[in-house]
């Protein structure tokens, strides 16, 4: 059984072999009154475990933190302002429910979802059509909306760190300015306030769909400034990824709302990422070692067609190895969709943490 948690509604929902198998629930999250919004949430699974053929064997889900995560502890949130000083929802809802439960930040969550039913299988499965020998087995994976979320698949498996806080990539350095973290210009109020300080007007109620159909035309407005706030984002965007993939080498998968704006920002972010620090003694130097190629460009992919894997002879041997010359990572955006991702990553970390014990102890 899976939950999306929204500031203002709970979705419930069951999953079983990667398909919704239920209706789901949709309640309140009555987030300002706690004893109110824990009630909640045992209803709505009440409500989904009724509607099951078979008992459910596992409760994984999505939470807004901060959080300990490992042990189910939600820790002071904003947009369910009851929850406050530590409230144990993982051991509260085992011992309701008599099994497992897991709960993961969801950009961990989305991030699992691509690696094993969306963006890592369809990029290895269009690698094998197009003749290359190339195979990737680790995916990082950011989300772009209301604020700035990472994850990481290493070899199959989520990688959570030490105190099931990595990939927290909205804390990196903000790449305009060195004061303040990542998120202030990878969000959707940093598309907003960049636009009005780029001489857009001041209009009621503008959301980043706004400025991105003012960026495209669709809407009356000051489009140079509309365009100026994307390639900000996009650029800002380009710098986190560069040092996320210089430590991880692995492809990116971006995800959230945001994402669906890539024609504005993503070629802004490519020539970040591609691009050359300057030194002082005016010699270039390339920010990645492994050059970034866009999914959505049938033509960048040429490159990783079988002509990307050379032989070489072993020195005083017959024998021959494969060499590949060029350093490559892939970066494109969700194939799965975000909820369906992060609904499917909470499917997958149940099977695989209920095959090696409880999360919390009862």
């Amino acid at each position: 059984m899976t939950l999306d948690a929204g500031g203002t509604n709970f979705v419930f929902s069951a999953i079983h072999d990667g398909k919704e198998i239920v209706r789901p629930v949709h309640l309140p999250s009555n987030g300002h009154d706690l004893t109110l919004c824990l009630n909640t949430i045992i209803r709505g699974f009440e409500e989904v475990s009724k509607a099951l053929p078979i008992p459910p064997y596992a409760i994984s889900f999505a939470f807004p933190g901060p959080a300990d995560y490992r042990n189910g502890i939600i820790g002071d949130l904003a947009n369910l302002p009851a929850f406050r000083g530590g409230v144990a929802l993982g051991p509260m809802l085992e011992e309701h429910f008599q099994i497992p439960v897991y709960i993961n930040n969801d950009g961990d969550l989305f991030v699992y979802g691509e690696a094993r039913y969306g963006f890592l299988p369809a990029l290895n499965k269009r690698l094998e059509k197009i003749g290359s020998s190339r195979r990737y087995k680790h995916l990082f994976g950011v989300t772009l909306g209301t604020g700035f979320g990472g994850g990481l698949v290493v070899d199959g498996n989520l990688y959570l760190g030490e105190n099931g806080a990595a990939s927290e990539i909205c804390l990196t350095q903000n790449a305009f300015n060195p004061k303040n973290y990542a998120e202030e210009n990878i969000s959707a109020r940093a598309i907003i306030r960049e636009y009005y300080r780029n001489g857009g007007e001041l209009l009621e109620g503008l959301s980043p769909h706004d400025v991105y159909r003012i960026a495209t035309g669709e809407k009356q407005g000051n489009k140079a400034a509309a365009l100026s706030s994307f390639e900000i984002f996009g650029k800002a965007l380009g710098t986190a990824l560069v040092n996320a993939i210089t430590l991880l080498d692995a492809p990116v998968v971006i995800g959230g709302g945001l994402s669906n704006a890539w024609p504005l920002f993503a070629p802004h972010m490519f020539e970040q990422i591609n691009g050359h620090y300057s030194t002082d003694d005016g010699r270039q130097m390339v920010h990645l070692v492994s050059k970034a190629i866009n999914y959505e460009d049938p033509e960048a992919l040429d490159c990783l067609s079988s002509g990307d894997l050379k032989k070489v002879k072993v020195p005083f041997s017959n024998r021959i190895v494969n060499y590949f010359p060029g350093k490559i990572n892939i970066i494109g955006r969700s194939i799965l969709g975000t909820s369906t991702a992060v609904a499917l990553g909470a499917y997958a970390f149940a099977i695989q943490e209920s095959k090696i014990s409880h999360a919390y102890p009862l």
